[in-house]
Order: structure tokens, then sequence, then C-alpha cells
């Protein structure tokens, strides 16, 4: 329960429920005040003051009372009802027709009425407004009649008066209650999505290790919970990140002195293999020291790719930058070893083209990737016997290029191996800033490695 009031719902039904509850206070208020001031200007009037048929029942036995048509008696009665009714208007017809008296009569009255003219007026009068009562004088119609007038709004209930008359007041205060829940509504929703924006900005900053940021909760609702799961996810992230970071630590410490417990004993056996050679031997024998040989360098070629890929991502492999030319570095790194894809029966068809501008590499880097490639083809496109490398420049790019017509990367082979050759190669070539791309199938393998200008 305390949740729910200290959530965003809770706070928006108390918003409502405020505004409604000033809605009607309003209300109730500005009527009371409006029925407050129409009595203080107007006097507070009895029940039967305001019923029509009170009012009739009373003009009728006053004007029996009277009992002669005199302009003095006539004039001293619609005095006394003026006073009683202000805004009511009076006249009195003699039993000859004519207009005798009027007092505050709107419009022209004809000076003679005629029995037609008497009639129109009667049906005219009659259910309509003003409020009309006709009585003869004494109770007898050969005295004449008088008439009295009032104005039928005279005879709204209260709030329906006040209404008419205060309702500007009325409207100008309901709106100014609407006025105000709005502008609260709007601030309301602006603190939220102002909140969720905050909460935007601090998932898109990182810190050192690229984690987002934590944010202060000042609220406990539904917001202020998402900012707390949001601080757990960063902990959680920290931690993990922690735990990643002590497992690479392992991992390189492991793969360092594994390399270095394993270049000792190969190193002895390489050296008893080298004396086992000048021996007099079978052909056998040499065949066995030969596979041997071969297998103790392809041993020491996978321990200087792991120290290597490790190296590279705990960024502590040395890179020095220079200018050379890339073209001639193709050419040494291909005479060197052009001897082994001849001893292979590779056909081997080199053709490069000078580029015009040097290339920043490091030597270094660049010589391992050219060894990683060819390797790769030596040791798993043999099927093809084909390598082909060119070189290609455009206004856009310089490019070296490595084709050979094995199966594919994409098909097994008797050595392959876990890909850290190509994944050095991918690592170098970002290193330095290059790009490569590779294009592999069925009919064969396509590496380019370029340099846009």
């Amino acid at each position: 329960m305390k949740r729910f009031f200290q959530s965003l719902q809770a706070k928006y039904m108390t918003i409502i429920l405020v505004a409604l509850f000033l809605f009607q206070a309003a209300y109730l208020l500005i009527a009371m005040l409006a029925m407050g001031l129409q009595e203080d200007i107007s006097g507070e009037k009895s029940k039967n003051e305001s019923d029509p048929n009170h009012i009739e029942e009373k003009w009728h036995a006053d004007a029996k009372k009277l009992e002669r048509a005199s302009q003095e008696a006539i004039l001293s009665h619609f005095s006394k009802w003026k006073k009683k009714y202000p805004d009511a208007s009076m006249f009195w017809v003699d039993e000859h027709g004519n207009l005798m008296e009027q007092l505050d009569v709107k419009g022209d009255l004809p000076a003679n009425w005629t029995p037609a003219f008497t009639a129109k007026f009667i049906k005219e009068r009659y259910g309509g407004d003003p409020f009309t009562v006709i009585s003869f004088i004494g109770g007898d119609e050969k005295n004449g009649f008088i008439v009295l007038e009032i104005p039928r709004n005279l005879f709204l209930p209260p709030i329906v008066e006040v209404t008419e008359k205060y309702g500007l007041l009325l409207g100008a205060g309901l709106l100014l209650i609407i006025t105000l829940f709005i502008i609260v509504s709007f601030l309301f929703f602006r603190g939220i999505r102002k909140r969720l924006l905050h909460l935007q900005e601090a998932m898109e900053r990182r810190d050192m290790d690229n984690l987002p940021i934590g944010i202060d909760v000042q609220k406990n609702d539904e917001i202020g919970q998402l900012e707390q799961t949001f601080n757990k996810m960063i902990l959680e992230l920290k931690e993990s990140k922690q735990r990643e970071q002590e497992e690479e630590q392992l991992r390189r410490e492991l793969i360092a002195n594994l390399s270095h417990d394993l270049r000792t004993p190969l190193t002895k056996i390489n050296a008893q293999t080298y004396s086992i050679a000048k021996e007099k031997l079978s052909s056998e024998g040499k065949q066995a020291v030969k596979a041997l040989e071969t297998s103790i360098v392809n041993i020491d070629r996978l321990i200087e790719n792991l120290m290597s890929y490790t190296l590279l991502m705990a960024s502590k492999h040395k890179q020095e930058l220079t200018e050379l030319d890339a073209v001639r570095f193709v050419r040494e790194s291909m005479a060197s070893w052009y001897p082994v894809f001849e001893k292979e029966s590779f056909e081997v068809i080199i053709e490069l083209e000078p580029f015009q501008e040097k290339w920043q590499a490091d030597p270094v880097w660049l010589s391992r990737i050219f060894d990683n490639i060819l390797q790769n083809v030596l040791r798993h496109a043999k099927d093809g016997l084909y390598l082909e490398v060119a070189t290609e420049s455009t206004d856009e790019y310089d490019e070296i290029i490595f084709i050979d017509h094995g199966k594919g990367l994409k098909n097994s082979s008797n050595e392959k191996g876990a890909g850290i050759g190509l994944s050095i190669v991918d690592m170098m070539v970002k290193g330095m800033k290059l790009e490569w791309d590779i294009d592999s199938g069925d009919e064969g393998t396509s590496i380019k490695i370029l340099r846009k200008h």
C-alpha cells in the first residue's frame, strides 16, 4: 500500500480528485456568493411573494375590495403594489373602454379599448411574458378593470436567476479551475519526461571501461524503481567486466607460460632431430625425420601465433609505423616464399604494378600478415596448386591481392586449425588503419589488403 501511494498513478489520481473538488467547491462558493449579493440588493423575499398563483389571487382580492373606481383609489392601489414589485407595470380601463391611468407600462396602449382589442390583448398575454393579471374593479365588470404585469424572470428559481445574472463570473471561476488543472497536469508530465530524458542521457554516457554511469535516485515511484534497476544492472555489468578481465589476464598468463614451456622441449627435439638427420638412415627413416622437422616448424609457428594473438588482444604488441614501398615489400616477401611454393609444385603468378604513394605500415606486422596469408594458402589450397599475387592502383585506393584455387575456407581441410592466423591478420590490418576483404568459395579464395588515399 505504501508503494502505491508513492507511485505516479496515485499522484495523478490525487491531482484529478483535487481538481474535481475545487471545481465543485468553486461552483458552490460562487453561487452562494452571488445569491448573497442578490439578497443584499433586492432584500429577502417570501415564498408567497414570488408565487404567481398567490400574486393572482391577491390582485383579484384587492381589486374586489375597491368599492368605487375613483382616480385616488386606483392610484393608491397601484402605489401599494409598486412598493412590493418595483418591476411591475399597471394600468386602468374604465367601464366605457377609456384608458384612465397607467404606471411604468412599456409600449403604447390604445386610448380606447374595444371589446375586440380587449379579447386580443387577453389572448396574447395568456401564459406569455410578462405575467398578466386582469381584475374587475369591485368584482363587477360594469366598473371597468385594472391590469397587473410582472416580468416572468422574477419568478425564476434563485439559482437560475443567479446563473443568468452572474453567469460570466461563474464561468470565469470554472475556467480558472480548468486552467489550473491543465497547468498542473502539464507540469506533472513535464517532470516525468524530464526524468526519463535524464535517465536516457545516463544510459548513453560511458565511463573508462565503456560502461554506463549510475544515476542518483531521488524518488521511490515507478521511474525511481527503474533508476534503481538501472543502477543494479550497472553493478552487475561492472562485476562481469571485472571477472572477464581477471579471466583474460589468467588466459594470457597461461598462454605465455605454455608458450615458454613448450619452446624449451621443442628446441631440444629440433636439436635431436638435426643430430638424427646426420646419421646414415634408410629412405623411410629420412622421410620420418623430414615429417618430424615439418611438424616442429608447424608447432613453432602455432606457438608464435598464440603469443602474437595474446599480445594483440592485450594491446601490447609493439608497433612502429614507417613509410615503405609496399610493392617492393611484396616482391621481397614473395622472393623468400617462392622456393617453398615451387617445391610444392604450385603455379605462381606475380603481377606487381607500382603504387603512386608509399604506405604507412609496420614492416614486422606487414611481413607477419603476408606470412600468415601465404601459410594459409600453402596449407589449405594444395588441391588447386595455384597462387596469384597482384597489385591494383586507382585514384581512390591501392590494394594487394592474393588468389588461390583451393576448395575455399568453408570446406574442411586436413590441416584446418582454429583460425588464429586470419584473426591475427584482421587485428594487424586494422591496427595499421588498413582494410581487407576476403571472398571465398568452392573455386578458390581471394584476399585483398587495401589502403585508401
